[in-house]
């Protein structure tokens, strides 16, 4: 998945690209409107109100008007006035500075939640896999996986943003609920199980040192 920041503080832009490469995203960065808006297409923009050449509203609102990439308002503005302005232009949400990382990172993954096409019903779609959230059930083909409850949560964790890497800490994270950062077996016992039961070893790659992706199969 990749994200533009639009901000000109380096001290900012910096630290926070650098932690969400660590979290397994691609990152671009504009310091100017215009630049924004000359970037390639990306996943999502996180967008600074205050650019030394044009309003952030009015970049969000030119984005808006061509595009529906999803909007994270990111300033040191918050009156309620600038928020309302914000999200009326067609931001989707609003975070004020200075934020926690950790913060910004739910709001981010919550943001892609609700504007990813097919999860409006609460199933996730990776080719031939789907992932019921609602329902804890996994198919594949149309047949259903006979999955662990840990199974499923790194499994849907995987499917959230499918074909991008998940790092092995945010796995432990979201997944057993810790910040271990020693030996993690348990992980690739879990990633070898559900290797076997989607039948194709494929479907999980494993980024040396990083951590896994997945990469659904034909």
């Amino acid at each position: 998945m990749r994200i533009l920041i639009v901000e000109d503080e380096d001290a900012i832009a910096a630290p926070l690209a650098e932690g969400l490469r660590r979290e397994g995203f691609e990152v671009e960065r504009a310091t100017t409107g215009e630049d924004a808006l000359e970037a390639p297409p990306v996943d999502l923009v996180l967008l600074d109100l205050r650019l030394p050449d044009l309003d952030g509203t009015e970049v969000c609102r030119r984005l808006r008007a061509r595009s529906d990439v999803p909007i994270i308002i990111v300033t040191a503005k918050g009156e309620e006035i600038d928020r309302v302005v914000g999200l009326e232009l067609g931001a989707d949400d609003y975070v004020v500075k200075p934020f926690g990382f950790r913060e910004l990172l739910a709001r981010i993954r919550a943001v892609m939640r609700r504007s990813r096409p097919g999860e409006a019903d609460g199933v996730l779609r990776a080719g031939r896999l789907e992932v019921d959230h609602r329902a804890r059930r996994v198919s594949l083909g149309g047949d259903e996986l006979e999955l662990t409850p840990k199974e499923f949560d790194l499994l849907a964790l995987l499917a959230a943003d499918s074909g991008a890497v998940v790092t092995r800490e945010r796995i432990l994270r979201e997944v057993w609920d810790t910040d271990w950062f020693g030996p993690t077996k348990t992980i690739d016992v879990h990633v070898a199980s559900l290797r076997k039961k989607l039948g194709d070893p494929r479907w999980i790659e494993t980024v040396r040192g990083v951590g896994h992706r997945l990469a659904p199969q034909p």
